[in-house]
C-alpha cells in the first residue's frame, strides 16, 4: 500500500495568517471585544481524512482531504471543494473564513465552508477521479448535509464531480437529496446560469467600478490571470460590453496580443492544446510580464498570494478584480493602494458563484426551477447592492474597499452572533 505525494502536505501557515490579519483590521475598526475576536477568528470544525483509493494500476494510494467550517451562526456551511496538489488544511481554513465573510457581504443565509484534496487530477484517469471523489464524500459525510453544509465545485472540480458526490450521499441516505451540493449538472438539480454565475459577478463589479472612476468599458484593455472557468467568463462578459482582453495566462504560460483576444476561440484552442500558449496572433510573455501588462481592468483569477510586495508596484491597472480568493497579500495591498489602484476584494468581486450556488439550494429544496433571466437578474440585483454597500462603508469610514468589505461582512455575522448568544 503506497502513499500518494508523501505522507500528505507540508504546512503553509501563511494564508491562514493573512486572513486573520484582513479579519483583525476589520476587528479594529468595529471595536469588537476579546470575546467576538476569537469566536469570529478561529475555525468551529477542521476536519481532516487520510482515505485510500484504488488506482487503475490495482496498487492503493492514500489521499489527504479536508472539510473546514469556520462559522455557522448565520446559516449552513457554504463552500467548495478543490482538488489540488498543493492543498493545505492551512489554505482550506483560509478560504472558509473568506466565505463566511463572502456570504454575509451578500446576505445570503449561509455560513462559510471549504475543502479539498491533496492531488493532482490531470494525472488521474475519469475511474480513479469518480473513486477517489466518492470515497472523499464518503468520509466527510458526517459533516455535509442540505441543512448543515454543501459543498460546490472550485479549482479542478466541477458538475461531474458534484454529481458523483450528490449520487453517492444519496445512496448512502436512500433516496435521492439534490440540496447536498451545487455546482450540479442541469440534469441532476442544478441550476441555469451556475456555470458563469462567478465571472458574471467579475463582469458586474468591474463595470460598476469604472463607472464609479469614470472609466468607459468600450475599447477598455482587460488582463486574465487564470483562463479557467471564472477567468473565461469574466473576460467573454467584459468583451462582450466592448472591452478589449489582451492577455491571459494559464498553469503552463502567459500571453499577449496588443490587438486583443477573441475569448471563446481562445477557450477552444486551450481545450484543443492544454493551454492558452500558443494562441494564433498572440506572443508568450512570463506570468510576471502579464501583470505589469498597461490595463484599465485586471483579472487575478488563479490562486491565492498572486501579487505580492514583490511585484505590486510593476502593476499598472486601474482596477483590480479579484476574481481568484486572496490573491493579493496584505502587504501588496499597502502598495497597491499608494498608487490609487481600486481593488475589488474577492469576498466581493467573486462572490457571484456562491450566490447562484444559493439559488440553486433554494430551487432544490423548492422543487421548483427558475429561468435564466430570473436568475441573471436576482444576481444583478445582489452584486450591485453588495458593491453599493461596501462603496458606502469605504466612503464612510474613509479606509479600503477590502476592509470596507470586511467591516460589512464581520459586522453582521457578529451581531448574528451577539442574537443568538452562547449555548449552553
Amino acid at each position: 500500500m503506497s502513499q500518494q505525494n508523501g505522507q500528505g502536505p507540508g504546512e503553509d501557515a501563511g494564508v491562514f495568517q493573512m486572513a486573520r490579519q484582513q479579519f483583525n483590521a476589520a476587528a479594529d475598526k468595529l471595536g469588537l471585544d476579546d470575546g467576538m475576536r476569537a469566536v469570529l477568528g478561529s475555525c468551529k470544525r477542521e476536519f481532516a481524512v487520510n482515505f485510500p483509493v484504488r488506482m487503475d494500476t490495482g496498487d492503493i494510494n492514500v489521499f489527504s482531504g479536508y472539510r473546514v467550517q469556520h462559522n455557522v451562526v448565520r446559516g449552513p456551511a457554504k463552500g467548495g471543494l478543490r482538488f489540488h496538489p498543493d492543498v493545505t488544511l492551512d489554505e482550506v481554513k483560509a478560504l472558509a473564513m473568506w466565505m463566511t465573510w463572502k456570504c454575509a457581504i451578500t446576505n445570503i443565509p449561509y455560513g462559510g465552508g471549504k475543502g479539498g484534496v491533496t492531488c493532482n487530477p490531470k494525472e488521474l484517469s475519469m475511474g480513479e477521479l469518480e473513486r477517489l471523489t466518492r470515497r472523499f464524500a464518503t468520509e466527510i459525510s458526517p459533516l455535509i448535509g442540505t441543512a448543515s453544509d454543501i459543498p460546490a465545485p472550485d479549482v479542478n472540480t466541477d458538475g461531474q464531480i458534484m454529481a458523483w458526490i450528490m449520487d453517492t450521499i444519496s445512496m448512502h441516505a436512500g433516496y435521492t437529496d439534490h440540496g447536498i451540493v451545487t455546482g450540479k449538472p442541469i440534469s441532476v438539480g442544478g441550476t441555469l446560469g451556475r456555470t458563469e454565475a462567478t465571472g458574471r459577478g467579475v463582469m458586474i463589479t468591474a463595470r460598476e467600478a469604472a463607472k464609479r472612476l469614470g472609466i468607459m468599458l468600450e475599447g477598455a484593455r482587460v488582463v486574465v490571470q487564470g483562463y479557467g472557468n471564472v477567468g473565461y467568463w469574466g473576460a467573454y462578459l467584459l468583451q462582450q460590453m466592448g472591452c478589449k482582453i489582451i492577455g491571459a495566462s494559464d498553469s503552463r504560460g502567459a500571453i499577449y496580443a496588443e490587438q486583443g483576444l477573441d475569448t471563446y476561440k481562445l477557450l477552444e484552442h486551450k481545450a484543443e492544446s492544454g493551454s492558452v500558449v500558443g494562441y494564433e496572433g498572440s506572443e508568450g510573455i512570463s506570468d510576471a510580464e502579464l501583470l505589469a501588462l498597461p490595463c484599465e481592468v485586471l483579472i487575478p483569477a488563479a490562486l491565492e498570494q498572486s501579487i505580492t510586495r514583490d511585484n505590486a508596484e510593476k502593476i499598472d491597472a486601474k482596477i483590480i478584480v479579484e476574481g481568484a480568493n486572496g490573491p493579493t497579500t496584505p502587504e501588496a495591498d499597502a502598495i497597491l493602494e499608494d498608487q490609487n489602484i481600486m481593488v475589488i476584494p474577492d469576498i466581493l468581486a467573486n462572490a457571484g458563484g456562491v450566490v447562484v450556488s444559493y439559488f440553486e439550494w433554494v430551487q432544490d429544496i423548492q422543487h421548483l426551477f427558475w429561468e435564466k433571466d430570473d436568475v441573471d437578474n436576482q444576481l444583478e440585483s445582489i452584486m450591485t447592492r453588495s458593491f453599493n454597500s461596501v462603496i458606502d462603508a469605504s466612503e464612510e469610514h474613509d479606509t479600503s474597499l477590502r476592509t470596507a468589505a470586511l467591516l460589512v461582512a464581520v459586522d453582521r455575522v457578529a451581531e448574528a452572533f451577539r442574537m443568538r448568544g452562547v449555548y449552553p
